[in-house]
């Protein structure tokens, strides 16, 4: 079982529109859509939950107000201004005031879960409840399974739900012994990149003509290198920019990253997502030629490094 991971250095590159038509063209795969913060892979997949699941993580502070002496030190310990007095009249009474009625209570938006004031309670009133962050799911698509998630508004730690999608693809993939796990990765650098490539075969970096994408691109390939990830690139609507597609190429045989192919712009793209397909079903074209060539180098690429090792 080979995990392949589409990744690029910047969003609006075609990761997703690329990581679709890999999905539609291999046999006997297992997808994973590990870009949580916004995913999108399911508008082309159109996946039927079969299982869906809470993600939880971090937590936030709550007050028992039965057990709440008022004593104002929480308020005291926190630097998030997270804990709001409340006076008798319902308005929020400034610091160093408050009256026999009122009431402590939590800003869920402001608190960052740090527990300072759940240990400097002297009354035990303060506890630490885990939060629901998000959902995971489990579908099925026209193209096989795919395990796919949502991370919750404003809520953090992404790079732990992109582990625990990564983790049940595997496990999934196991089950069914499937013979690749195709992974719609994070855009960037940051921590769900990182997750995203924890235990790839293989990083495909898809970049496009301009000096944005070429820098990106550079960063995103130092990431992948770092953790010895075999990395190729695509670059994506590379005839919009001859002079930059000329600069990513020698900056490719700089580093010793082999070019998997450019893919021409192509409006057939656009229509084929305005129908909810990929460009593979769409129709026969120069574009489903140059991405099957692409699949077929991806392929050729691995079975060469398997050979050495």
């Amino acid at each position: 079982m080979k995990q392949i991971v589409v990744i690029s250095g910047k969003g609006g590159t075609g990761k997703t529109v690329i990581t679709a038509s890999l999905a539609a063209l291999s046999k006997n795969k297992v997808m994973a859509d590990c870009d949580v913060d916004a995913a999108d892979l399911h508008l082309l997949l159109e996946p039927k939950i079969q299982h869906r699941q809470e993600f939880r993580s971090g937590s936030t502070a709550s007050i028992d107000q039965e057990k709440c002496i008022k004593c104002g030190k929480c308020r005291d310990v926190c630097r998030f201004s997270a804990v709001k007095v409340w006076s008798s009249d319902k308005q929020e009474a400034i610091l160093g005031e408050k009256d026999a009625d009122c009431k402590f209570e939590i800003d869920s938006v402001s608190c960052e879960g740090c527990a300072f004031c759940h240990f400097a309670c002297p009354s035990g009133a303060i506890e630490m409840v885990e939060n629901i962050s998000g959902e995971y799911f489990v579908s099925d698509t026209r193209f096989g399974s795919m395990v796919h998630a949502k991370l919750g508004v404003a809520e953090e730690n992404s790079g732990k739900l992109v582990s625990l999608v990564r983790n049940k693809a595997k496990k999934l993939a196991e089950e069914q012994k499937s013979d690749w796990i195709i992974i719609d990765g994070s855009p960037g650098i940051g921590c769900p990149v990182i997750a995203s490539l924890s235990g790839a075969d293989c990083a495909i970096v898809v970049t496009e003509p301009t000096l944005s994408g070429l820098h990106d691109a550079s960063r995103v390939i130092e990431v992948a290198k770092h953790f010895g990830i075999l990395t190729k690139v695509i670059i994506n609507k590379y005839d919009l920019n001859l002079e930059m597609t000329s600069k990513i190429e020698s900056f490719c045989q700089d580093k010793k990253i082999s070019l998997l192919g450019k893919i021409s712009f192509d409006k057939a793209v656009v229509n084929a997502m305005v129908d909810g397909k990929t460009i593979i079903e769409y129709e026969d074209g120069k574009t489903k030629n140059e991405i099957i060539k692409i699949w077929e180098n991806i392929k050729k690429e691995i079975s060469e490094k398997d050979a050495k090792s």
